[in-house]
């Protein structure tokens, strides 16, 4: 006999012909789809048996194995492995024996000697339950103590380890058990399972008479890979959210036609891509008899509603038809958490250098204008650029139909750029120095196409705005602006690759305040300094900010002669008051698309250029003299006479060393 007291027990009251129509629905003739070739799934399952000493633990390893009863078996096996297609999943099963010799502990008169303890028994026992995707708990049906000890120190002591896996209880021994016995497994096994609401099943069995010691570890392996955890809501007899989000997400990729409903057609592509199973008319009319019955709701003139799908997998989960569900997800690309599958979002698919970024494929790009009639490029873009594995998450979520490699592009490394002297970008990425109250958050806001009245003044928080740049004469390409506030510089350049993900500074400066200008131009220094000492340099570009009010003395001799000496552009004036930006926003761009031009330069940074420039040329010089003075001595036969005598001087040694050797076609030796 087998119990599972997970869920209500609604299913029970439908009569057998609208359950028969729904599973024929799915076409689930066990596990049809399979599991191991879904993203998401388990790739094999470990499963450990404990429970108290001479329960049964190894015999019923071995029945369950070799589909025999052993007649002498040892204390504990060895890792016992189930072939593949011992099961309908395909899934490989490991199955762990252990030890219960500690469990004497209970009993307080024992005598450790006598009945064989090993204290280092209990902490592998420990190890393999940290190590296990599931735990069968056995029990001896001939001995009630067994059974006393699973709520007073199996079930305690797995809490304790904090062993948050699936537990099958099997009651062991069967063919041992009293038949005049009027207790049911029910009736003994509910207060329990009430209790610990960490056991999924319970069992009976017999190694002996080969009686359901399989199904213990199919049931096992079932609540590993169908596990109702992150389906079902025990408290409060549902589905869990996120398990509703994610069949509502999968309902609306399959509703092709966006109506609301999914019809004959679309029902038949969900089952075949699910089951790899088409569907027969009367099937179809047959699922939406039984769903209309129960929830008129659930069906309308177009076909099966959301709130009807959700009803039939509320249903088979109720059913214990688990498989069904996860089959599904798993299908979507879900992983035992309600998640994307690791195998969608792979580390290396993100992995990149510091001065490297991540854009949208023209692929991606095309799908997601195909999905929303006011795309919104700038966003995916951002997302893409700050968390490229979240923009491809929410892409496949979407319904993104091609391989998730081929929805981003790692760029070219600005490095390389730089000695290319062009940049193949689509997305560059600006970091907005300055002071406070100098016109950043105000310039960050015109960005966005918002009026000046709106702005909402300084921020001490970094700040990002984006947009399309369009350059004339060439293709659109957007620009992201990140504010960096007056206080968060230092820590930004406390990291050696803060400047990494940087195409462009820019350094803002109220143009009536003489210390506003003077804080910038420490800025541009400190930034100009850590690229030199990082190798992350970056153009670099000045903003005269806040055009309308009169500017502070010498402000354009002081700005003109501070941008000449370290090699940039003269500062551009702006005025977001009056909506007068000069093009500054072209320029940006510019200057990041050539990444070798407009790097500021520091004194200690010429200093050091300079150095390097003149050991080159010593360098070269000696070079040079030395290859001229060996062609003039070759030249003059001296260096040739030299070699001639170094030769000769040898030669009475290789004479000595070397074997006599006959001239061809004469009688003489020669050396």
């Amino acid at each position: 006999m087998t119990i599972q007291l997970k869920g209500p027990f609604l299913g029970v009251l439908l009569v057998l012909s609208q359950t028969q129509r729904i599973n024929s629905f799915f076409q689930m003739a066990r596990y049809a789809a399979g599991t191991v070739d879904c993203p998401g799934s388990p790739k094999s399952v470990r499963i450990v048996v404990v429970g108290d000493k001479g329960t049964g633990k190894s015999s019923l390893i071995v029945a369950a194995a070799s589909d025999s009863f052993p007649p002498n078996v040892p204390p504990v096996l060895p890792d016992t492995n189930l072939p593949l297609e011992f099961f309908p999943d395909g899934v490989p099963v490991t199955i762990v024996d252990t030890s219960s010799s500690f469990v004497d502990l209970l009993n307080v008169s024992f005598d450790i000697s006598a009945r064989g303890f090993r204290p280092e028994d209990r902490e592998m026992v420990a190890e393999e339950l940290r190590n296990a995707d599931a735990v069968v708990l056995t029990y001896d049906c001939g001995r009630p103590e067994t059974l006393e000890n699973l709520s007073t120190y199996w079930l305690p002591e797995l809490r304790r380890l904090e062993v948050k896996v699936p537990i099958i209880v099997a009651g062991c021994k069967l063919d041992l058990r009293d038949d005049n016995s009027q207790v049911s497994l029910e009736q003994v096994m509910s207060p329990i399972m009430h209790q610990f609401r960490e056991i999924e099943t319970c069992i009976e069995c017999s190694a002996l008479k080969q009686l359901q010691a399989q199904e213990v570890f199919y049931y096992a392996q079932k609540t590993v890979l169908h596990p109702t955890g992150p389906l079902f809501d025990q408290e409060s007899q549902s589905l869990k959210p996120r398990c509703v989000r994610a069949l509502k997400r999968i309902f609306i990729l399959c509703d092709h036609d966006r109506d609301g409903a999914l019809s004959e057609a679309e029902l038949n592509d969900f089952q075949v891509k699910c089951f790899h199973a088409p569907l027969q008319p009367s099937e179809i009319e047959g699922v939406k008899r039984v769903v209309q019955e129960k929830l008129p709701e659930g069906v309308n003139e177009r076909g099966l509603t959301v709130t009807g799908f959700l009803f039939l997998h509320a249903l088979f989960i109720e059913k214990g038809r688990l498989e069904t569900t996860w089959t599904v997800l798993r299908k979507f690309g879900y992983n035992n958490d309600i998640r994307l599958a690791d195998e969608l979002l792979p580390p290396s698919l993100f992995k990149r250098a510091p001065d490297q970024s991540v854009e949208l494929t023209d692929v991606a790009i095309d799908f997601l204008k195909g999905m929303y009639v006011l795309f919104d490029d700038d966003g995916w873009s951002l997302m893409t650029l700050l968390e490229p594995a979240r923009s491809v998450e929410h892409l496949i979520y979407i319904g993104f139909p091609g391989d998730p490699s081929s929805a981003i592009r790692l760029t070219r490394r600005r490095r390389l750029d730089r000695k290319k002297q062009q940049c193949e970008r689509k997305v560059f990425q600006c970091f907005v120095f300055g002071p406070n109250n100098a016109g950043k958050s105000a310039l960050l806001n015109c960005f966005l196409g918002r009026s000046y009245a709106d702005n909402p003044g300084s921020t001490a928080d970094e700040r990002y705005a984006v947009n399309v740049v369009d350059e004339s004469g060439s293709a659109k390409k957007t620009l992201v602006m990140r504010e960096i506030p007056e206080g968060g510089a230092p820590g930004l350049f406390s990291s050696k690759e803060s400047l990494a993900a940087c195409d462009i500074a820019v350094f803002v400066y109220d143009s009536s305040d003489e210390s506003s200008w003077k804080r910038a131009t420490e800025l541009l220094v400190e930034v100009a300094t850590h690229g030199e000492a990082t190798g992350y340099e970056v153009p670099c570009l000045m903003v005269s900010a806040k055009d309308d009010l009169d500017s502070f003395p010498i402000s354009i001799q002081e700005s003109t002669r501070v941008t000449q000496d370290m090699g940039i552009e003269p500062p551009v004036s702006i005025s977001s008051k009056l909506g007068d930006f000069n093009n500054l926003f072209r320029k940006i761009l510019t200057a990041a698309q050539h990444p070798h031009l407009s790097i500021p330069e520091t004194e200690a940074g010429k200093s050091r250029k300079h150095y390097n420039m003149l050991i080159n040329r010593s360098l070269m010089a000696v070079s040079s003299t030395f290859s001229s003075l060996e062609l003039l001595l070759w030249s003059s036969g001296w260096l040739h006479t030299v070699c001639m005598q170094q030769e000769r001087a040898l030669l009475p040694e290789k004479i000595e060393n070397e074997e006599p050797k006959w001239s061809q076609g004469a009688n003489t030796l020669v050396p």
